[in-house]
């Protein structure tokens, strides 16, 4: 992901294989339907990390870190140094 823009978009794919409106997406993280339209289409330029989270969990996801060019995240690299295995 390389800007703002993709991960609007990637929001937006999440609510859909949701199967969820915006207006109940918004309903299951505790913020208005606008504060979702406003961040699947970057209205205000910009988006808040703590809503982002809450979509992203309303919508059954998770917001991990991985290093570009790797499919693991940063957690699987440090589950595995931790239990030994690489």
């Amino acid at each position: 992901m390389s800007s703002l823009h993709d991960v609007a978009e990637m929001l937006k794919q999440a609510r859909h294989d949701a199967n969820l409106s915006q207006e109940a997406m918004a309903a299951r993280a505790g913020v208005s339907r606008s504060t979702v339209a406003r961040m699947e289409t970057l209205a205000k330029g910009d988006m808040s990390v703590s809503a982002l989270v809450r979509l992203l969990e309303a919508a059954g996801y998770d917001l991990k870190l991985v290093k570009i060019g790797h499919a693991r995240t940063v957690e699987d690299i440090l589950h595995e140094q931790r239990t030994g295995r690489s």
